[in-house]
């Protein structure tokens, strides 16, 4: 029936930077969704585990700094210590900077970088056997990755080592996408435009202004953003594969050039 391509019931979901914005909406759909478990981790444990108690018992707070190689193997193994398999890995934890070309320091590279491209990688390396031991050829286990239109067009902003670090994210989803499906592992990513958050603290206390730039002129909501994850994430999505999805309201694919 077309009422359960959409369904996660049964699934088990882990969210990074899952304690706030983008990652904490698409926590609470995946939920509501019918996830058995959606885990969440974030650098601040007192966010992390606040979230946690706000989404319910179904949800679980995992606290950990994911930046480096190291955070993400320990991860991996505190999450193998509550599951013996994952549905959906959902990787959104990341980092922005933004300064002058002339000023640019590489502490604002190295950052952004780790965080934004490196750990999706190897947070995924580090989760490969639980993934590969959830998939199958008929249901396969899901990997989305949270890119930006960043990573699609410019914007105005002097942010570097972000635009890089989303940009190459884009194609590193269709290069992991080329060999997981071997393993039974459907990757993709979304991008998402303006929406509320501390990160994009603009269209959260600009909306008005910043949805005047906006071709659906208004800023994303938690509907939003939820419903392109939880298609990824369900039945809906399983054909699926290295694909990107803006979801933007029309800014990076349906805006004229000036």
């Amino acid at each position: 029936m077309a009422s359960n391509l959409f369904s996660l019931d049964g699934k088990v979901a882990l969210v990074t930077g899952g304690s706030r914005g983008i990652g904490k909406m698409i926590a609470k759909g995946f939920l509501e969704a019918g996830c058995r478990k959606v885990y969440i981790t974030a650098r601040k444990a007192a966010a992390c585990d606040a979230t946690a108690e706000e989404l319910g018992p179904q949800c679980v707070s995992i606290p950990v700094d994911i930046s480096t190689v190291e955070g993400c193997k320990m991860l991996a193994e505190r999450y193998l210590s509550h599951e013996d398999k994952l549905d959906v890995l959902l990787n959104n934890a990341g980092a922005a900077w933004g300064a002058p070309f002339e000023e640019f320091p590489e502490s604002g590279w190295d950052k952004v970088v780790d965080l934004n491209l490196k750990s999706p990688f190897f947070l995924t390396q580090a989760l490969h056997k639980t993934l590969k031991a959830s998939g199958s050829h008929e249901r396969p286990a899901k990997v989305i990755n949270i890119a930006s239109i960043d990573g699609i067009r410019l914007n105005p902003q002097e942010t570097y080592s972000y635009h890089a670090s989303k940009s190459g994210l884009i194609y590193l989803t269709r290069r992991m996408a080329a060999r997981l499906i071997e393993d039974n592992i459907v990757m993709s990513a979304i991008a998402p435009g303006a929406f509320a958050s501390d990160m994009n603290r603009v269209a959260r206390d600009q909306s008005d202004e910043v949805a005047k730039r906006i071709p659906s002129r208004r800023i994303g909501t938690d509907e939003d953003m939820q419903g392109v994850a939880i298609y990824l994430a369900s039945r809906a999505g399983d054909y699926v594969v290295g694909q990107t999805i803006a979801v933007d309201g029309g800014v990076a694919l349906a805006q004229m050039g000036v």
